[in-house]
């Protein structure tokens, strides 16, 4: 169990006060400060005294108790502490002068890793719809059935479900045409006719302006954590990735994948012929059967 730290004015107080106009003089963020200020004081709580047994007993505590990115975040708040010392104070902490903790290593996550599941995405489109969420439900259909960027998204109209695709042109004169399926055109009219909508831009803000990416991240991330669903495989791209696997699943032409997706070259699709740590788990078990 993780030890209580109690809520009593620490003894530390006024250098702490001194660490965090260090800190604002090297131009961290309020977030940051008040982050480190919590680590320093919950290392002071526990160990009341700065040396190096209880710095490396601390980090043994941190190990035992937390995720790679918090332990990682605490002890960087300790070297930073440290090296405040060692400025203004180094002759009352000589014992931990040039000594800094090691950080853990945090496990990369793969590219494929990061994508959203198919049961996942089904997942959350199934709970928007039912939770009566038809904006988001259509934001994350469009863009997990025909592959476009938020960018694209945003440009889509109701004209263009009257005809299935919506055309781009680049500086170049290049056009990316991006198809809408003739089930999600039906399903997107009758959408726009209940709105009473009948021309112009699907994907608005309320202020009448074209939704935003950073708009769409935060309500995505919102309904990922709402619904149960990993909010580091939900945000906007990923749905376009979710979209190309989807297609080499039941289709092998990866050229027309790249074609679809507006690669420039098909070595960029390639990526999506590998397979995420979940997928080769599953295979596995398929095939090792001896």
């Amino acid at each position: 169990m993780k030890k209580n730290v109690t809520e009593e004015k620490a003894p530390q107080d006024d250098l702490l006060s001194e660490f965090k106009k260090y800190l604002k003089k090297k131009n961290q963020s309020d977030n940051t400060v008040t982050a480190y200020l919590v680590a320093i004081r919950y290392y002071y709580a526990l160990y009341q005294e700065l040396t190096l047994v209880n710095l490396q007993a601390y980090r043994s505590f941190l190990i035992k108790n937390y995720r790679p990115a918090t332990i990682n975040q605490r002890i960087h708040a300790l070297n930073s502490y440290l090296t405040f010392l060692e400025k203004d104070h180094i002759n009352e902490y000589p014992e931990t002068d040039g000594f800094r903790l090691n950080s853990v290593k945090i496990p990369r996550r793969s590219f494929q890793d990061t994508i959203i599941s198919s049961e996942d995405c089904l997942l959350l489109q199934q709970r928007l719809k039912e939770d009566g969420q038809m904006f988001w439900y259509f934001v994350v259909r469009f863009l997990v059935t025909t592959g476009a960027r938020v960018s694209e998204l945003t440009q889509i109209k109701v004209e263009h479900l009257n005809c299935g695709y919506l055309d781009l042109y680049s500086k170049g004169g290049k056009i990316r045409r991006i198809y809408i399926t003739n089930s999600l055109c039906d399903e997107a009219l009758a959408w726009c006719h209940e709105r009473g909508q009948t021309s112009g831009f699907l994907f608005l803000s309320k202020n009448g302006r074209p939704v935003t990416v950073r708009g769409i991240h935060s309500r995505l991330k919102h309904f990922a954590v709402c619904y149960g669903i990993d909010p580091d495989t939900v945000y906007p791209h990923s749905f376009r990735h979710r979209f190309a696997k989807n297609f080499l699943e039941r289709n092998s032409d990866i050229a027309l994948l790249a074609d679809i997706l507006g690669h420039e070259s098909i070595e960029t699709t390639r990526i999506y012929l590998t397979r995420s740590s979940r997928e080769q788990q599953t295979l596995l078990d398929e095939i090792v059967t001896w």
